[in-house]
């Protein structure tokens, strides 16, 4: 796909649609152009005559996107403001000049973005750290070398210095293949895996239908992106005679970290995580089965039932291996102590 700025008064961005495009041209526009433009602004564009589709002015945005259209979007660039300071109470886990350890909760976004400019972890840091913060990571970013889900609980480490945050990005993205790096999940799922323990190792890409979340992609295709996950069934919940259960609490363990690779790959071996609005809602029924405390705990759960409750590294500075653990969210106690009860 083209992504370069014709010169002029007004920047046009060309684009060209991929083999896999397809929809309408306001959905496929907002997902290429993710975290610059907002779909109604998107949209807003299309209707004031911005947008062009082989050198032609489109006002529909319902027009149906096919491979190999080319499309040119007139707008300025999008606004980047600088994320500012604000007084978010952090779960401070452990902290000194190079780095800071959080237990982040459900609900909380990592960094500024599109519809979340204020209110992130990222601003929480800055009030926090002040000027420490490392750069690299980008004006919206600085510090993080990896993320969660607004909706994931769990623990996160920051860098507060550039040499941290070299030294703990190169660890993610070795994704402890050879370092000490390692992260461990908890996951509430619907059913019970047959394996008790297994590998899912299937690449993930966008999805077609909607280019926010993700999918199973095969290995040929041109956004596949190599996605292994490891789990292991910790306990089950109302086990029958059959060896099925209603529902599962599951390690995870990341050999690589794609976005939503939890999420996706439970739902692609069939166990999808309770509460999860993206790739389990046609597993809520199941909750109809479940006795009445469980079931209420169950359709009062507003998120997807994952927890990082484990993060293991190298100390950029020290060479000391740091190993924490978040506690377990009230929610997610709640949730666990429901299924429990019989």
């Amino acid at each position: 796909m083209n992504d370069p700025f014709n010169q002029g008064e007004t920047p046009r961005k060309v684009l060209t649609a991929g083999e896999d495009a397809e929809g309408r041209l306001d959905s496929w526009l907002t997902g290429v152009l993710e975290g610059e433009f907002s779909r109604n602004r998107i949209k807003s564009l299309i209707e004031q005559g911005a947008v062009y589709i082989d050198a032609k002015p489109c006002l529909e945005p319902k027009k149906k996107v096919h491979p190999g259209m080319v499309v040119e979007i007139e707008a300025p660039e999008p606004e980047d403001p600088e994320p500012k300071g604000e007084d978010i109470p952090l779960e401070v886990l452990y902290e000194d000049d190079d780095l800071i350890v959080i237990a982040k909760p459900a609900g909380l976004v990592v960094h500024p973005g599109a519809g979340n400019w204020t209110g992130t972890l990222v601003n929480a840091l800055i009030h926090h750290c002040g000027d420490s913060l490392s750069g690299i990571g980008g004006v919206k970013r600085p510090g993080i070398v990896h993320r969660l889900d607004k909706d994931t609980s769990g623990v996160m480490v920051v860098a507060k210095n550039d040499m941290a945050h070299r030294h703990l990005a190169d660890q993610f993205a070795d994704h402890g293949r050879t370092g000490d790096l390692e992260r461990a999940y908890l996951a509430l799922v619907w059913g019970r895996p047959q394996q008790l323990r297994g590998t899912i190792d299937a690449p993930l890409g966008r999805s077609t239908a909607d280019r926010t979340k993700r999918s199973v992609k095969r290995e040929e295709s041109m956004d596949a992106r190599e996605a292994i996950t490891h789990y292991e069934v910790v306990e089950r919940f109302h086990e029958r005679e059959d060896s099925t259960a209603l529902a599962a609490l599951v390690e995870c363990r990341l050999e690589t970290g794609r976005t939503h690779q939890i999420r996706v790959h439970m739902a692609h071996i069939g166990h999808p995580l309770i509460g999860d609005p993206d790739y389990g809602a046609a597993f809520k029924t199941k909750a109809n089965r479940l006795p009445d405390a469980a079931r209420e705990a169950v359709n009062g759960f507003r998120r997807q039932a994952l927890h990082a409750y484990l993060l293991a590294f190298e100390h950029p500075r020290t060479g000391e291996i740091m190993e924490f653990e978040a506690p377990m969210p009230e929610d997610f106690d709640v949730l666990l102590d429901a299924l429990r009860a019989e």
